[in-house]
């Protein structure tokens, strides 16, 4: 395994994981401690992990996300658990707004199955999902296309959406917590949501419990500006009770 290999299998783990021991990174790729060691060092310096004693951890500053196809293979089950839940908040004759990510694709499968909709994405998954569906009206954003996760992003998106009203918003996010809110590594994703949530009539974050704790570079908006959160029960009790206390209503999904 080439070292650039290795590190994206590390970051990946650590990514499921949340935390990994050098131990058992040494013993899943069947190399040294010294060459693991070189590997987190190198990582630590993109800012991608965090070392503790004795392993890794993620950190908390998200400077790079996952590739969409790694996204996808990560927590499958929470995913699952969350769409099946955030399609309950739809109706027949909805304009729905389905942000990218590997979450939102789950609320499509479940929106295809189950209701008459016009759906608005800029998640190439979702649209071609969605494509053969003849009961949702099918609409997908355009702009700047960001082939690391399958969407678009940017100025043109943004204004596209700025000029619709949609009933629902689904909204993802790699990276969020109450003191720096929802945020991102790139600016062109920050923009799309912002304009999201400037059209929307009931906007709802939906992003899983892993995620929380995490910020980027760029500050999209504050929890605060959201109506509502969905989430899993991973999420600590202290987190709940502060998050309600800013008249936030927040969905708990058993998983």
């Amino acid at each position: 395994m080439l070292p650039t290999e290795r590190r994206d299998y590390i970051f990946r783990y650590v990514h499921e994981k949340q935390v990994a021991a050098i131990n058992d990174l040494a013993r899943l790729m069947s190399v040294s401690h010294m060459t693991i060691r070189r590997d987190v060092e190198e990582l630590e310096k993109e800012g991608k992990i965090t070392r503790v004693s004795g392993g890794v951890r993620l950190s908390e500053a998200l400077r790079q996300e996952l590739t969409y196809q790694d996204k996808a293979q990560l927590h499958h089950g929470r995913k699952m658990a969350l769409g099946r839940y955030a399609a309950r908040c739809v109706e027949d004759g909805l304009v729905v707004y389905l942000d990218a990510g590997t979450t939102t694709f789950e609320i499509a499968r479940c929106l295809a199955a189950n209701f008459n909709l016009t759906v608005i994405t800029n998640d190439f998954s979702i649209s071609q999902y969605l494509m053969d569906k003849p009961q949702i009206s099918l609409f997908h954003v355009g702009g700047e296309v960001d082939k690391r996760n399958y969407s678009t992003v940017g100025i043109c998106a943004a204004a596209f959406l700025k000029s619709l009203n949609i009933d629902v918003a689904f909204i993802s996010s790699s990276s969020w917590d109450l003191r720096h809110g929802v945020s991102t590594p790139y600016e062109g994703k920050a923009i799309v949501k912002q304009a999201v949530l400037s059209v929307a009539r009931r906007n709802i974050l939906i992003s899983d419990s892993s995620k929380y704790g995490k910020y980027g570079k760029y500050k999209i908006f504050p929890l605060a500006d959201l109506q509502e959160i969905i989430t899993d029960s991973l999420l600590p009790d202290e987190d709940r009770s502060a998050i309600r206390d800013r008249s936030i209503k927040l969905h708990i999904v058993d998983v």
